[in-house]
């Protein structure tokens, strides 16, 4: 499985992002579709997931309420919306596959290059 993230980019702090996972390849071992992001100096952490076949999707608590995650089965892309932006937000993001629903990050067998968001205050 290859993925491909991009999006990212610089917005103002209350503004809003779209990141997008292209995914190539042999699929049938994906369950779920995970984001993680890494600010500088800090562990790569969870944001959220979506399950492949059902959509079901399960958020880390900082980005309730602000992140929706969405596939799109056709195109075999997701997507990551990012409302309300945070400066805290700033991070490479990362697109993820797994065989699991799972908010491990060892449990994730595929990643894509990342992308930056910065969120200036």
């Amino acid at each position: 499985v290859q993925l491909q993230a991009s999006g990212g980019g610089l917005v103002q702090a209350g503004g809003s992002l779209r990141l997008s996972c292209a995914a190539s390849g042999r699929s049938s071992s994906v369950f779920a579709i995970g984001w993680f992001r890494q600010a500088p100096g800090k562990e790569r952490e969870f944001v959220g997931y979506v399950t492949w076949s059902t959509g079901i999707t399960y958020y880390t608590d900082s980005v309730k309420g602000r992140f929706v995650i969405a596939r799109d089965i056709a195109s075999n892309m997701v997507y990551l919306q990012m409302n309300s932006l945070k400066p805290e937000d700033t991070a490479v993001y990362y697109c993820a596959t797994s065989r699991l629903a799972t908010t491990k990050r060892r449990l994730y067998d595929y990643w894509g290059q990342g992308t930056q968001v910065t969120v200036s205050s």
